[in-house]
């Protein structure tokens, strides 16, 4: 890998005071996008060092995945001389993320107001849990509680007698996205005008106008019309149909495709029944035509549908498991993975990013870094000498050696 960015954000340097995942994720775009992320680090380390799978300690598999494209700078932040050396480094870089309370990182020093006097350009993002301006500031909040809070968990146990949550990380992800947004724009404005300015990306309140985005149903009406939610999804049937040898993902959207489907399955009368050109009217019988489709699929193997979807332009897919992602056919073609050797890993599998640039391509130009594997360097690009920094290891400041 090559430590030289070509993306499209090459020359803006993004402070990343985050953890975890929610802010992590979000930098970890920016620097795919060419943007040079430093990551500073408690001595103890980013929490997300330990959780995943490891081969060595301190270098998760989530770690390596959320942090590649940064140099990591190991700092005690809660001495007067960790804080000082934050204060040095912040008037070098475009953009200021941090994912803790506002609370905490005003105790900290470094709000918004005392960043801005050492830095009147920054772009200051700050991810919260929830809107300051409502009672729940300041509360703690993690991907449960925010699918929970926002909507998303009731939905996607539509159907079952106990609500669950999305085996994802999601709500961190979504927010993550929104996160790049918000930067994103706040530099095109600055490009523009010149100035910085304070963001803030509530998680809760992103995550529910992103469940809503389809669920807001009867709801987008004053008297409501209806109760919140989007019936196709929640009460249609959609959910992988059986197979004879198992399990296949098939969406016929249109009445051409219903009608197509069932007169290659031998029962064309089901889809002149209710697969009718009106879109309205053809939405009235959805959990009929689910219903009829579940029960026709397993009179044929998965490979069977799939090639008669490919004939008739239906939407399709086998059921892919996590461990078998990594083969699939499009996947492999656009080779979206790569196994590359980690300076401390050894081979690891790596995800490259998605979003194809024509002229400034993304990519991966780092790995995740070690614990404080470039204290030395960065604090010497923030004008430390070699002294200096040596007694700042002495005093324990600051941690990690050069790789």
């Amino acid at each position: 890998m090559s430590k030289t960015s070509t993306g499209p954000l090459q020359g803006i340097r993004v402070l990343d005071l985050s953890a975890v995942v929610l802010g992590p994720y979000a930098t970890q775009i920016l620097g795919d996008f060419g943007a040079e992320i430093v990551k500073v680090e408690s001595p103890s380390g980013d929490l997300m060092r330990l959780n995943g799978v490891s081969r060595n300690r301190g270098m998760s598999s989530i770690f390596l995945t959320l942090n590649r494209n940064k140099r990591s700078i190991a700092l005690d932040l809660q001495t007067a001389a960790g804080k000082e050396v934050l204060r040095r480094m912040l008037p070098a870089f475009d953009v200021l993320v941090h994912n803790m309370r506002v609370e905490a990182i005003e105790r900290l020093g470094f709000g918004y107001d005392a960043v801005r006097a050492l830095n009147p350009k920054a772009v200051y993002v700050a991810a919260t849990g929830f809107d300051q301006d409502g009672p729940d500031a300041g509360r703690p909040a993690f991907d449960d509680i925010i699918q929970a809070g926002s909507g998303l968990a009731s939905v996607a146990s539509t159907g079952r007698e106990t609500p669950d949550y999305v085996p994802s990380l999601i709500a961190d992800k979504t927010t993550g996205m929104a996160v790049t947004n918000a930067v994103l724009a706040a530099l095109v404005h600055r490009e523009r005008s010149g100035h910085g300015q304070y963001i803030e990306v509530p998680m809760l309140e992103t995550m529910a106008a992103f469940v809503l985005t389809e669920h807001l149903g009867g709801l987008a009406f004053e008297p409501p019309l209806a109760p919140a939610g989007y019936a196709r999804l929640l009460e249609g049937g959609r959910k992988p149909a059986p197979t004879k040898d198992g399990f296949i993902a098939l969406l016929p959207y249109s009445a051409g495709h219903w009608r197509a489907f069932f007169e290659a399955a031998g029962r064309p009368e089901i889809g002149e029944q209710y697969a009718h050109e009106d879109r309205a009217r053809r939405n009235e019988n959805n959990a009929r035509l689910y219903a009829e489709m579940r029960a026709t699929t397993p009179s044929r193997t998965t490979a069977e549908w799939m090639a008669i979807c490919a004939d008739c332009d239906i939407p399709a897919t086998p059921i892919y498991t996590l461990d078998q992602v990594t083969e699939h056919p499009q996947l492999k073609a656009v080779e979206l993975f790569s196994v590359v050797e980690h300076p401390s890993e050894g081979a690891v599998r790596q995800v490259r990013p998605a979003t194809k640039f024509a002229q400034t391509p993304a990519g991966i130009a780092r790995p995740a870094p070690l614990l404080g594997q470039h204290t030395d360097e960065i604090l010497r690009e923030a004008g430390f000498g070699d002294a200096e920094i040596a007694a700042l290891h002495e005093r324990k400041i600051v941690f990690g050696k050069e790789k």
